[in-house]
């Protein structure tokens, strides 16, 4: 059986450091490897798709609203877990790549509406197909029965660890 060097770490620490609780480099080092690995998979997609993470983000959420695929930006900023600034240059950049169109909210004053346009519209797809059809490929060495095992044990991982550290939001990976 090849080493495993998430263990030879484990190993190293309990080996240098008797008593170290090195449980869970098992469990946290394979993720922040496998999260490096997913992200830099996911930017090379992308890049021969044309665009990138938080574009991709911005028409995703677009397009998940539904028709007629129109949000306000605060919503964005709801949706996407980031902030007014990023939402705002998020959209000037979608806007001037003719992605996405502004207009003012019809409800509060100084409201705006993001709608997508029938260019980003076909970008998103075109994206999303890639992108979900590598993850896909990705992780087709796990069974289905797997895949929701382990989709199951990370949703429980992920709702505690952000109620123990007071934190829903979730950005890149390495984001402060």
């Amino acid at each position: 059986m090849p080493s495993y060097p998430v263990q030879e770490i484990a190993d190293a620490w309990e080996r240098e450091r008797p008593g170290t609780p090195v449980g869970s480099i098992g469990i946290v080092t394979p993720i922040w490897r496998l999260a490096k690995l997913l992200g830099d998979d996911r930017r090379r997609v992308l890049a021969r798709a044309g665009i990138d993470v938080a574009t991709l983000d911005l028409l995703s959420v677009l397009r998940r609203s539904g028709d007629p695929y129109t949000l306000s930006t605060r919503e964005l900023g709801v949706r996407s877990l980031v902030t007014a600034g990023a939402v705002s240059q998020r959209v000037a950049r979608a806007e001037r790549e003719g992605l996405v169109t502004r207009s003012p909210g019809g409800g509060r004053p100084r409201t705006v509406e993001v709608t997508l346009t029938a260019a980003g519209h076909a970008l998103v797809e075109e994206a999303v197909d890639q992108v979900l059809g590598r993850e896909a490929e990705l992780i087709d060495s796990l069974t289905p029965e797997q895949q929701s095992r382990l989709a199951e044990l990370l949703r429980v991982l992920l709702q505690d660890v952000q109620q123990r550290l007071g934190d829903d939001r979730l950005g890149q990976v390495g984001d402060a």
